[in-house]
């Protein structure tokens, strides 16, 4: 029954081209991101103020930047601090916005109604200003794990500040869920509030999830990238792609291509994204099983 389903599933996936084809670009990025030493000969950080400003060439498949360091190596380096971000704000989003979902709608009562307070709280703060003052807040504590150009801070403002999505996502189906066949019977036979949440209840809300994971990581991609243009993020000179832009924004007249290409890389992966996580709704919904 497994096999069929996920027959099914990767069937109906595989019929949305616009899905099919982001998918691909997107593992085409993340392979050459990974291998990043591999696909350029250059060091991202090393500067050659001699070759300055130089178009996109044989040599240079990007061109230069400012201090003449190569844009192509900056691009992958950057590109894996820039999702990375995406992928940790991402997880924490998940596992908190299901845990509260997850409570909220099983224990209903005073539980529901002090949960679902709380996530309208969150969804009320405005979330740039937040952003702004815990990233910078967690940056002057001088933890351990917070170092210089490190994405963990930022990663985790954005991923708390995100759940209440997934949140009440998961708390409409298990609200539907819990008056089940199959929750009810369980519960009969002496299974634990524990075991009914996290054994019956949450595997059947894993689709609603997986969708809403890809396109929180779109989102966390966008707001990394538009702090660290804000000068607010990862710090230079650890290049990500919304830093390349900010650093850039005064070259635009005299070397475009420094700011054309981190942008068409955020475009690029945002949208192939966001049509994956399209092509993935459609896959997991169980209405089309039934027609087919």
């Amino acid at each position: 029954m497994k096999n069929t389903l996920l027959r099914l599933t990767f069937r109906r996936f595989l019929r949305h081209r616009m899905a099919v084809v982001g998918s691909i670009i997107l593992l085409v990025i993340v392979f050459l991101i990974v291998f990043a030493p591999f696909a350029s000969r250059y060091d991202p950080f090393e500067q050659d103020l001699l070759n300055r400003f130089q178009p996109p060439s044989a040599q240079h498949w990007m061109g230069t930047d400012d201090l003449g360091r190569d844009m192509w190596a900056r691009i992958l380096y950057g590109g894996r601090i820039s999702l990375s971000v995406g992928l940790l704000s991402m997880a924490v989003a998940i596992v908190v916005g299901s845990l509260v979902g997850l409570l909220s709608g099983f224990y209903g009562g005073w539980v529901d109604s002090i949960l679902s307070r709380i996530t309208e709280i969150f969804l009320s703060i405005p979330r740039l200003f937040v952003l702004l003052a815990l990233g910078m807040f967690l940056r002057s504590l001088n933890l351990p794990y917070v170092k210089a150009g490190s994405f963990a801070p930022i990663a985790f403002v954005i991923g708390v500040l995100s759940w209440m999505s997934v949140a009440r996502l998961v708390r409409g189906s298990t609200l539907e869920l819990r008056e089940r066949e199959f929750v009810v019977a369980a519960r009969m036979i002496g299974a634990t509030n524990m075991r009914l949440m996290f054994q019956h209840i949450l595997p059947n809300v894993f689709s609603p999830i997986i969708v809403s994971a890809t396109l929180g990581l779109a989102g966390a991609i966008i707001s990394e990238s538009g702090l660290s243009y804000l000068g607010f993020g990862v710090q230079l000179p650890t290049p990500t792609w919304g830093n390349m832009l900010s650093n850039t924004q005064n070259q635009m007249m005299i070397a475009p291509w420094t700011v054309i290409f981190p942008g068409l890389m955020i475009f690029i992966v945002v949208i192939a994204i966001n049509y994956m996580g399209d092509g993935l709704r459609d896959a997991l919904d169980p209405r089309h099983f039934t027609r087919e």
